[in-house]
């Protein structure tokens, strides 16, 4: 090999060399920057008309310095709450929402692709994010429509808001299917679908009861490939209070006569028959009748003396 020939040949080979080593840099993944808004989660993606769809979305400051951002919900599914928002942001710094959607109506036997979309304006620039939800009108297939509920949880309250433990929980779902739980010291109860006993979504029944509470019942709806939540509430039954007699009252003769109709009153020492009240009115003649059968008695008792002192 020639010396020209030589050198021709390194020259390729550093171009190559060099070309690797631009593609091998291109070729490695770079950290995207956060997005200034990100849609991070929708409740159901395959709904019916009127199903409620709950969004979480996070917003980012990308900018150097700090920002009010103006947010906004809307798209295809009507925005019911946390439609709008302007939180002031750090530089850099991000915060979470969550907003709730209505699904509207669709035509039977059709299903329509809609989009929940969330706006923001930041730094003057303008950015959205969105998801498609499918509609699902009368008699259309639903993908996962057959799909049970992943599970049901709760809370059982009293009227002031305190957790009551030991409370029998049953729960009724869509199909007919019961299970039943019971709160723990927390209040709290959970029953989770399986495969051998799924909880059907729809309308789910959940009743609470409780010795000296007043039953309580509620309806929560159990969106299939997803978890419900329900609160119940317990009234306490008021228990009549019985006010007993103290000893000292009891004790009383005038306590005496008020619980016997007929009471008898012996005096003790003297022979005699006994003496019966004839009211319980008032403190009445009830001290003069007992001091004229003592003066009675006495008499009595000196008249048979003398009597026997004579024999």
């Amino acid at each position: 090999m020639t010396t020209r020939l030589r050198a021709r040949v390194a020259r390729a080979a550093a171009l190559f060399a060099l070309s690797g080593g631009v593609l091998a840099g291109a070729a490695t993944p770079v950290a995207a920057a956060p997005a200034p808004i990100r849609v991070l989660s929708v409740s159901a993606e395959n709904v019916e008309p009127g199903d409620t769809v709950r969004v979480r979305f996070r917003v980012t400051n990308t900018g150097s310095a700090a920002e009010t951002a103006i947010v906004v919900v809307g798209g295809g599914l009507k925005c019911v709450t946390g439609c709008r928002a302007e939180p002031n942001l750090g530089a850099g710094r991000s915060r979470d929402f969550e907003a709730t959607v209505v699904a509207p109506d669709a035509a039977p036997g059709e299903t329509t692709g809609l989009n929940i979309s969330v706006a923001v304006r930041l730094g003057g620039q303008n950015s959205y994010d969105f998801r498609m939800v499918y509609v699902h009108g009368p008699g259309a297939s639903s993908p996962g429509k057959d799909k049970p509920v992943d599970g049901i949880s709760g809370r059982v309250r009293d009227a002031a808001g305190k957790a009551v433990g030991g409370v029998a929980v049953a729960v009724k779902d869509s199909a007919g299917h019961v299970y039943q739980a019971t709160s723990d010291r927390r209040g709290r109860f959970s029953i989770r679908s399986t495969g051998a006993r799924p909880i059907a979504a729809g309308a789910i029944e959940v009743a609470a009861a409780k010795d000296g509470y007043r039953a309580a019942s509620t309806t929560v709806q159990g969106r299939a490939g997803a978890a419900a939540t329900v609160q119940v509430t317990l009234t306490a039954l008021v228990t009549p209070t019985r006010t007993s007699a103290s000893p000292r009252a009891s004790a009383s003769p005038l306590a005496a006569v008020a619980d016997d109709p007929e009471p008898t009153v012996t005096i003790a020492g003297a022979a005699g028959p006994d003496l019966r009240t004839v009211s319980d009115e008032g403190s009445g003649p009830l001290p003069f009748v007992a001091g004229g059968v003592l003066v009675v008695a006495g008499i009595g008792a000196l008249a048979l003396l003398l009597n026997r002192r004579r024999q």
